[in-house]
């Protein structure tokens, strides 16, 4: 199967995993970081995540955990959509008073907001390996970002049904550090 192929299968298998569970749960099943993960989270880094689309893994609930543990937050920010994908502070994860719509439609903070560079990245994805490959959604805006810093640990969050046994992976293909599901972790890779 091809990366677009797999793509299409699996935003299917994500969609039905995700919708399955009440909106309610959803959000609780991400509800805190569990305490493997925490060891991959230095004292005082700068936390990036994403806002969900309404299938993917939630973020919100890990944003408000790390902004109460003392960590500061950044979300993705583009000025346009050929621009290159920068990391911006989202100081407000239980409002979200400080985001605007952006260039893709989705929520993102404002123009005015502080340049960030996250030392850990909470990353979305259509699917994984239980190696650490990860396959997005196709505009290599996170590889390109995670070749741009190395040393930032990235995470995947998923639910259980995107794991496949093989995905094809090119050479800018940046694996993850671990991953985390409503029943598992996997990881932490080398």
């Amino acid at each position: 199967m091809t990366k677009d192929e797999l793509r299409k299968h699996l935003r299917i298998t994500r969609r039905e995993e995700a919708t399955a569970l009440p909106e309610s749960m959803r959000a609780l099943v991400f509800k805190r970081p569990p305490a493997p993960l925490l060891e991959l989270v230095p004292d005082g880094a700068v936390i990036g995540l994403y806002r969900a689309n309404p299938y993917e893994a939630p973020a919100a609930s890990y944003a408000k955990f790390f902004l109460e543990q003392g960590h500061q937050l950044a979300l993705p920010r583009f000025t346009e959509r050929g621009a290159a994908m920068q990391f911006t502070q989202f100081s407000d994860p239980f409002a979200e008073s400080d985001l605007e719509t952006g260039p893709f439609g989705l929520l993102q903070p404002t123009a005015d907001a502080a340049a960030m560079e996250p030392r850990v990245l909470f990353v979305p994805l259509v699917g994984f390996t239980a190696e650490g490959a990860r396959l997005g959604q196709g505009g290599g805006h996170y590889d390109r970002w995670l070749a741009d810093h190395p040393g930032t640990t990235a995470i995947g969050l998923a639910w259980d049904g995107q794991r496949v046994d093989a995905l094809p992976t090119e050479p800018h293909d940046i694996p993850l550090s671990a991953i985390v599901t409503p029943t598992r972790i996997y990881g932490p890779f080398a």
